[in-house]
């Protein structure tokens, strides 16, 4: 079982020219789908209310085959509105609720099984909930490969002391971290992003990859450092591109085995040939993901055929 836990709300675009437009969203919420559509048994554990917008959540969860064990509670449903001006700019608005009450006295029965944890966004960063979900990473660390995502969101964690400190607290359990060029430019201004993740990976990672868009992604192992060209798309948008990226990359290591506590040492062996091909893998996700619209990850079949 792959595990992801983080937020999930709704997206609402609206304008004076056009209906509002409503559908699921959340950085890790969207790597748990793609995971399942690349054919891995995938759960999510996020926190959802007992409204509409929280019984479409959960049927989008269940119609991409994603376990959902957590029942919904009596606050409203998070939602990132995204007013358009008339020339097509958003300037967005944020309501979340970011809490898992009980999460830690369920560690057993949510964790049993999994080989794999992913975390990362919002969920790392804002109080209260990003305390319990740290602490849920170090109960799973010694059973299941830890992957980590910062996906930062300065116009909801604007102080950039706590959200790098935050962020190295989650580098130092993980296995696998992916950023943006953009996260660590934020995160460390006036410092090269491929500088910083050589930083992190000394925290303790066996593998440390940067996306930087369409100079394709880079990464770095044990074994040294590779890149891979982004494949040659038309772009409809960018929207989920990362978050089809991750699963992606996770969906790779796992197809060669590297998920599991008891694989750490084999993780940390990758070879950059291993490495190349899970970026190239990676890529052609978000490629797929970008060439439509919205946080749309391919399935398996269509990265293979």
């Amino acid at each position: 079982m792959l595990t992801v836990i983080g937020e999930t709300l709704i997206d609402e675009v609206v304008s004076d020219t056009a209906p509002t437009r409503v559908h699921v969203g959340g950085s890790p919420m969207n790597v748990a789908v793609g995971l399942a559509r690349l054919g891995h048994p995938a759960q999510f554990i996020g926190r959802y209310g007992d409204d509409d917008y929280g019984h479409l959540i959960r049927s989008y969860l269940s119609d991409n085959s994603v376990l959902f064990p957590i029942a919904p509670d009596s606050k409203p449903t998070s939602v990132a509105t995204a007013r358009l001006d008339p020339a097509g700019g958003a300037a967005y608005q944020f309501e979340l609720v970011w809490e898992l009450p009980g999460l830690l006295e369920r560690r057993e029965e949510l964790l049993q099984g999994t080989t794999l944890l992913h975390v990362g966004s919002i969920a790392t960063m804002l109080a209260p909930g990003a305390a319990d979900v740290l602490a849920l990473v170090e109960v799973a660390h010694p059973l299941a490969t830890v992957s980590y995502d910062p996906n930062c969101r300065p116009s909801i964690i604007a102080d950039r002391g706590f959200a790098r400190s935050q962020a190295e607290r989650f580098v130092a359990l993980s296995d696998i971290v992916k950023a943006s060029d953009e996260d660590l430019e934020w995160l460390y201004p006036g410092r090269p992003a491929l500088e910083s993740a050589r930083e992190w990976l000394t925290l303790g990672p066996s593998v440390m990859v940067v996306t930087r868009g369409s100079k394709g992604p880079w990464g770095i192992c044990a074994a040294g450092n590779t890149e891979v060209s982004a494949p040659v798309t038309s772009v409809m948008d960018t929207v989920g591109a990362g978050d089809s990226f991750m699963a992606a990359l996770l969906g790779a290591l796992v197809d060669l085995e590297l998920d599991g506590a008891h694989r750490r040492s084999e993780l940390r062996r990758i070879t950059t040939a291993q490495l190349t091909g899970v970026l190239a893998y990676a890529a052609r996700a978000a490629a797929v993901t970008v060439s439509r619209a919205g946080a749309n990850p391919p399935t398996r079949h269509e990265l293979t055929h």
